[in-house]
């Protein structure tokens, strides 16, 4: 439907949800900090110990992976479908490091501010991409690179 185009009307679609997670979890936290039952001197080593991944796993994604590519690139264009698995990175020690480390940086947020309500929030959405892994983009990926 959307021909040459069909990843821009994606990322217009997909990005402010992405966006729209870091800023709930951002909300949350502030609106509620200081009230996670874990010492904050322990709660904030916790929170640098996991932002630090997600930073790399972001980190990566931008220099190794590219935006348009973690966009889903693959599951619109055979070309994307055709480049090699990345192992540069965060990707030389997890192929999935997106879904496993980016979304420890909503854990952090949490943990900075002492929020229990975002962290909940945080470890729910993680497992909810987990979710979204399991059910729409695994089955989908073996699909795609089957031969």
């Amino acid at each position: 439907i959307f021909g040459k185009y069909d990843l821009l009307a994606w990322a217009v679609i997909f990005l402010p949800f992405l966006i729209a997670r870091v800023i709930t979890v951002l909300g949350l936290a502030r609106a509620s900090s200081v009230t996670l039952a874990l010492p904050q001197n322990i709660a904030l080593p916790i929170g640098f110990i996991l932002v630090i991944p997600a930073i790399y796993t972001l980190w990566s994604v931008f220099r190794y992976f590219g935006l348009i590519r973690a966009l889903g690139a693959d599951h619109f264009r055979l070309s994307y479908r055709k480049m090699p698995l990345v192992k540069e990175g965060i990707f030389k020690w997890s192929s999935n490091s997106m879904y496993s480390f980016a979304f420890l940086l909503l854990w952090s947020i949490a943990l900075f501010q002492g929020s229990q309500p975002a962290l909940i929030v945080a470890i729910f959405q993680h497992g909810y991409i987990w979710v979204h892994y399991f059910c729409t983009e695994k089955p989908d990926m073996e699909i795609i690179y089957t031969k």
